[in-house]
């Protein structure tokens, strides 16, 4: 990694403004469960999205003392519990970028979807912010020397914000962690596998169903946690590292039948290690369940390789190939509306990646 030297100051720089739109991911092999400083207990593989995003902006100006000021507006109106978040981030991330202690920062956030209702939107916040640090640090103290370095070093930082954001830095399909047999992943940040990809992923849809829009009662922070003295931990995560070995099989051959069994397997198993948790805890709604059940009798008489996955949350995000996109809309209309609140439905697809605003 390529850090600004810490002995640079940042008092001749002027004040400024670096804005990132990045996207949500969606895991399909998920990570539940970490050790140390952010480093995951099993790897993972996602479809970064591209609708679901949140926008931030980052102003900053020199501060006039050695310690920083962070004020965090979330859609317009003053968020102390994201200043508070955020500003632990910065404090933990200080030895990256000692500039950050000589900056104030007034940072705008927005989203296109609901906050903490299980889309992931720690991903795709804290790796916007991340993205705006780099994009500083490059700016004013040159310290990424191609963009590969400055993406990479992007990874590194957000994971350390949230880990599931260090995937929203790459478009398409991305994996984190160390997978076994391939030399090229780390724990450390993400790495696109778009290279390594049948074209039918490519175009991939996911439309969300928003079963319920409030904030989950139970944090991923705390439900990582927990896995530390799950009984059943050490078979999920024998069960993740097998199954990412079956995926990345079916990514390469495009074989949607085994790709439909890997995804709703894993999704199942998040939130069985939820409910067996010491505390156990529940957070996919009866609502949540109708759908599930009514996606498996469509497929069953229909044949199309439509399947669900499940984040942290009772939310649905229904995947399935852009040529059927006509007959899943019908079906999601006619069948799987009623099942949400206020007839509420992303429809997303695949993604490029963040973008610089």
């Amino acid at each position: 990694m390529n850090y600004p030297n810490p002995k640079l100051i940042f008092k001749d720089i002027p004040s400024g403004k670096v804005g990132w739109r990045s996207p949500s991911n969606i895991a399909l092999v998920k990570y539940w469960g970490k050790k140390g400083t952010q480093i995951p207990a099993n790897a993972s593989i996602s479809f970064t999205l591209s609708e679901s995003l949140t926008e931030t902006t980052v102003e900053f100006s020199p501060a006039f003392e050695n310690n920083f000021n962070l004020e965090f507006l979330f859609e317009g109106k003053s968020n102390e519990i994201f200043a508070a978040k955020t500003s632990g981030f910065f404090y933990r991330i200080m030895d990256i970028f000692p500039f950050i202690n000589q900056l104030d920062f007034k940072i705008s956030s927005k989203n296109t979807f609901p906050h903490s209702a299980g889309i992931a939107s720690s991903a795709s916040g804290m790796s916007a912010i991340a993205l705006a640090l780099c994009e500083i640090a490059k700016r004013y103290f040159n310290a990424f020397s191609s963009e590969d370095e400055f993406f990479k070093n992007a990874s590194f930082v957000a994971r350390l914000g949230s880990g599931s954001a260090c995937r929203s830095i790459y478009g398409g399909l991305v994996s984190w962690g160390e997978i076994t047999g391939y030399k090229n992943t780390s724990n450390l940040f993400a790495n696109s596998l778009s290279d390594n990809v049948d074209p039918v992923f490519e175009t991939f849809h996911d439309s969300i169903l928003i079963v319920d829009s409030e904030q989950k009662k139970v944090s991923s922070s705390i439900g990582h946690g927990l896995m530390n003295s799950n009984p059943f931990s050490k078979g999920r995560f024998e069960q993740a590292g097998a199954n990412i070995l079956r995926l990345l099989d079916v990514l390469k051959s495009g074989e949607l039948i085994d790709f439909v069994d890997i995804v709703e397997s894993e999704a199942l198993s998040l939130h069985a290690m939820m409910m067996t948790s010491t505390p156990y805890f529940f957070l996919i709604k009866t609502n949540t369940i109708s759908i599930i059940e009514k996606i498996w009798d469509f497929r069953k008489e229909t044949g199309v390789p439509v399947c669900f996955t499940l984040d942290a949350g009772p939310n649905v995000h229904i995947l399935y190939p852009h040529e059927n996109k006509d007959e899943i809309v019908e079906f999601i209309n006619s069948e799987l509306l009623k099942y949400t609140n206020n007839n509420t439905v992303i429809h997303d697809k695949v993604g490029n990646g963040p973008v610089k605003i």
